[in-house]
């Protein structure tokens, strides 16, 4: 008689499982279409509002006339405080609460796979995804800026303007560092993910709490607190439109954002570990 072994399946078979069950919802194309068109009525609207008086507004959208790669910068700063962290949290709930409200997520965890590396690819695909959709958008958003408003270079908050190579290499670096933070909100998402079979109850307690830290970053008598929010650290990422480039305060909240990650991470581990099959 010959015993049957269970074996796993390649490391990389079952991330580019995930992937394609992620790209396969219908929701998930039509959410990545809606964030494309985030970047083209925000230019639009840049547009009409440059055209009347030539100035857009406060801020980056001071500079926007004749310096269209601004654009994407200015869409992911625009999308960071709310649009982009729902979408980080939509995919973690999906990714362990709506497998468990599917009834899948049992088979799941008593598949050869184990539980840490089911999370772990579970991660992976919330954090792949996430970078799609930030590149997206900023990609969607050069594209329109350089349509509407032109454009060789980049005009920097400092006054002094970037060549092209130079303007893209910042469009890469808002990338990442936008992506990085809403991979700090998404795995504080999967840990509440963890907890619940309700995916509706992973988003709303996501967002309360982004919108609740973003409160708490308004009053002064809180400054003792206010490193330790992760939203509160967003507003320093405009540095990455000064030149030279000031690195202390991106450094910062990308580690604050790491240590999300971290924490996130190990209290959804935690509780799949923990969790009846």
């Amino acid at each position: 008689m010959s015993a049957l072994v269970a074996t796993r399946a390649p490391l990389g078979r079952q991330l580019r499982s995930e992937l394609r069950w992620i790209l396969r919802r219908p929701r998930t194309v039509i959410g990545l279409a809606s964030l494309c068109l985030v970047p083209v009525l925000a230019g639009i609207g840049l547009w009409f509002a440059a055209d009347g008086d030539g100035a857009a507004g406060p801020g980056l959208a001071a500079i926007i006339e004749g310096n269209g790669l601004v654009l994407p910068v200015f869409t992911l700063f625009l999308a960071l405080p709310l649009l982009l962290p729902l979408v980080g949290a939509i995919w973690a709930a999906d990714g362990l609460a709506g497998e468990a409200q599917h009834g899948t997520l049992r088979g799941l965890m008593i598949s050869p796979v184990g539980r840490l590396r089911l999370l772990g690819i579970k991660a992976f695909g919330v954090a792949t995804m996430t970078l799609v959709a930030v590149t997206l958008i900023a990609v969607v958003g050069a594209i329109t800026g350089v349509v509407l408003f032109g454009g060789e270079g980049m005009l920097t908050l400092s006054g002094s303007t970037l060549s092209l190579g130079a303007a893209l290499g910042r469009i890469v670096l808002t990338i990442l560092l936008v992506t990085v933070q809403v991979w700090g909100v998404a795995a504080i998402a999967m840990a509440i993910s963890a907890c619940t079979e309700h995916p509706l109850v992973v988003m709303a307690a996501t967002m309360a709490g982004v919108i609740v830290f973003a409160v708490l970053g308004v009053f002064s008598a809180l400054d003792w607190l206010h490193p330790y929010l992760i939203t509160s650290a967003w507003d320093g990422l405009i540095d990455v439109m000064r030149d030279p480039l000031p690195t202390e305060q991106l450094w910062r909240s990308t580690a604050l954002a790491g240590c999300y990650v971290l924490i996130g991470m190990s209290l959804a581990a935690m509780r799949l570990a923990t969790k009846d099959s």
